[in-house]
């Protein structure tokens, strides 16, 4: 008996015949190039400029592999390559990606067990004008808790990029490729990731290698990611080996870090850390990373002819990094520490010199001028906040009588603190303080200093001649305006008293302080005996928009009394100074010769002065000497103690000279 199918019945088998033929076609003709236009635009949202690719493939299975072909990434709109430059950011010949879809159903993280990239090229440009090509402006994730994808092996066939920014004048070429470790010699058994850089790099050469794990992140928790890193930019020479245990995070770094090269200032480019002019260095310590901050710690090695050691901290903060170091030279010579104040770091004695540095010495030697005119780079000096504390425990320079020196610098907000800036002097001390302030981009000083009960013996021994049991006590002032040394000095106001009681042999101190030749007919002209002994010294310098000129100065002694007058020209750095003897009884002396000082600062001319002995014998007044005001008691008390040869001295000579009422 035949059964007859209804109307809906044949419906039925129809649609289910075309759905049937509809999969069979999809079957035989699918094309997952269908999707490009779907997985451009997912691309191009993401990194912020236009994707393209050729080809798109997919293996279904509980690992996915998707291969995408001919991907381009274009430079960001806006953006306009140089003449002869490629066209767009990069090219990548294949891009192969393994996911593990059912571990991504059941536990909602993406595991992507390989990356591979076949011939990965970039064009890495910064514009002449400031504008680039590298900056990513890249499409913001979900917002929660979404776990970050576990990525696995990573493998590189034949990449590079080539680096081109004259902001920074930097023109480098990099190679990238993985390998498998060569036997015995595996930094990590997952293979290696090798990168080479060649070039110019703020200027000067570069070359580099880099060998790493060839694995983005560690499955096994228990094996570190390995760095080797060796790079020389310049005369500057950086290495990084050891191991992380954590690389995402940078957490569990075993790291040795070393530097070396002809001026720590150099480092700037590699490190970001402004660092004043030093001469050749080497250094080497372990660098980690912890909340939030990157150590530089338990480092060792030399600056010149100091030894160094200590911690340095970088962490972030808004609106400018925190910089925090505390060091310690057990032995340091003072000259390698002139880069702080514009000058020449070093001498040319210093070891590890090579033939620019030498050159760069010789420059500053043959330099007419002493007061440093280095200008302080305000940019540089704004781009952290630092706190650094510095300890010299034993000053090793013969011609400096200092023994140690303690600083604490403070940056904040590009202001500069410098408390205390002090130095140990046998059983005396000098203490100073600085503060510079920038205010429309010229920096405000502020400077004080106290000398006090500095023994002449110990300021002497650098001599190797001069004897005295003498204290030597006083104070300095500075306000001023400008970005260097010089020029705050040049624009400077303030004063310089200094005293001494009880100096030693003149003959020696004269010879010695002012480093004469001709010191025998020096005291000759001046009329004191060789060998008199120095009762005290009494000086009052006032400063002027950059002129020092001499209130006071006087050098008491046993047989005479020895005045001074005239001006410092700390702009031009000349000298116009005269020095002239008061016998203390009738003598050969009273006809003494007056002496010009004259020249520089940096080349000083002491001389009789010229003309027949008749016209040069003019009283003291004629030459504008006056003894030193009473006024300067309680200062002079302050330096040297209420007790002391000086004040007797001065106030002796105001009792018995009409000239000096008080």
């Amino acid at each position: 008996m035949a059964v007859r199918m209804g109307q809906g019945g044949r419906l039925a088998l129809k649609l289910l015949a075309g759905f049937v033929a509809v999969i069979v076609v999809l079957v035989i003709f699918w094309n997952w190039d269908w999707f490009i236009p779907v997985v451009e635009s997912q691309a191009s949202a993401a990194l912020g400029r236009k994707v393209t690719i050729a080809h798109l493939n997919v293996r279904l299975g509980s690992t996915t592999t998707a291969t995408v072909s001919g991907i381009t990434i274009a430079n960001p709109d806006g953006y306009r390559p140089a003449p002869g430059d490629p066209a767009d950011f990069g090219t990548i010949n294949r891009l192969v990606v393994r996911a593990d879809v059912w571990d991504y159903l059941r536990h909602g993280v993406l595991d992507l067990p390989l990356i591979e990239l076949d011939q990965p090229v970039f064009a890495v440009r910064g514009s002449a004008l400031g504008g680039d090509n590298y900056t990513l402006h890249m499409a913001g994730g979900k917002t929660g808790h979404t776990a970050p994808p576990k990525l696995g092996e990573l493998v590189i066939n034949q990449g590079s990029a080539s680096v081109v920014v004259p902001k920074y004048k930097t023109d480098f070429d990099l190679t990238v490729q993985t390998r498998a470790a060569p036997e015995g010699e595996a930094l990590f058994t997952g293979g290696e990731i090798v990168v080479t850089a060649k070039g110019t790099y703020a200027g000067a050469p570069i070359t580099g290698s880099l060998i790493g794990g060839a694995l983005l992140s560690l499955r096994d928790p228990s094996l570190p990611y390995p760095v080797d890193l060796h790079l020389r930019n310049g005369a500057t020479a950086a290495s990084l080996v050891g191991t992380i245990e954590d690389p995402a995070d940078f957490a569990g770094a075993h790291l040795q870090l070393s530097f070396a090269g002809q001026n720590m200032a150099d480092l700037y480019q590699l490190t970001g850390l402004p660092i004043p002019a030093t001469p050749p260095f080497s250094l080497t310590g372990k660098l980690d990373y912890s909340k939030s901050a990157v150590r530089f710690s338990d480092f060792h090695g030399r600056v010149g002819s100091s030894d160094l050691e200590g911690t340095i901290t970088e962490a972030p903060g808004s609106p400018r990094r925190q910089i925090t170091a505390d060091l310690t030279s057990h032995r340091v010579d003072l000259t390698d520490l002139a880069g702080f104040i514009g000058a020449t770091p070093g001498k040319t004695s210093t070891p590890g010199q090579d033939a620019a540095t030498r050159a760069k010495m010789a420059r500053a030697n043959a330099s007419p001028n002493l007061l440093p005119d280095t200008p302080i780079d305000l940019p540089k000096v704004e781009i952290a906040n630092v706190d650094l504390k510095y300890r010299g425990d034993h000053i090793i320079n013969r011609d400096v009588p200092l023994d140690d020196v303690v600083v604490h610098l403070v940056i904040h907000d590009g202001a500069i603190t410098v408390d205390p800036l002090d130095f140990a002097v046998g059983t005396g001390t000098i203490d100073g303080s600085v503060d510079l302030r920038p205010v429309d981009g010229v920096l405000h000083t502020r400077a004080g200093i106290d000398f006090r009960n500095l023994p002449l013996a110990r300021l002497m021994a650098a001599t190797h001649t001069f004897a005295g049991a003498g204290v030597v006590g006083g104070s300095a002032r500075l306000t001023g305006t400008g970005n260097s040394v010089a020029a705050i000095l040049g624009h400077g106001n303030g004063g310089l008293q200094l005293f001494m009681q009880h100096g030693g042999n003149i003959s020696a101190l004269l010879v010695d302080l002012a480093g004469l030749q001709a010191g025998d007919a020096i005291l000759s002209a001046l009329g004191v005996p060789e060998k008199t002994d120095v009762r005290c010294l009494v000086s009052d310098f006032v400063l002027t928009d950059g002129v020092v000129d001499t209130k006071a100065l006087l050098l008491a002694t046993a047989e005479a009394n020895i005045l001074g007058s005239g001006t410092v020209n700390l702009t031009d750095e000349k000298l116009k100074l005269a020095m002239r003897t008061e016998a203390t009884h009738f003598s050969v002396g009273s006809l003494s010769t007056p002496i010009d000082i004259d020249g520089t600062l940096k080349h000083p001319s002491v001389l009789p002065q010229a003309g027949p002995l008749a016209e040069r014998a003019v009283p003291a007044v004629a030459l504008g000497v006056l003894f030193p005001p009473l006024a300067l008691l309680p200062t002079i008390r302050l330096g040297l103690g209420d007790k002391n040869a000086c004040a007797d001295t001065l106030a002796t000579l105001h009792a018995g000279d009409p000239r000096n009422p008080g």
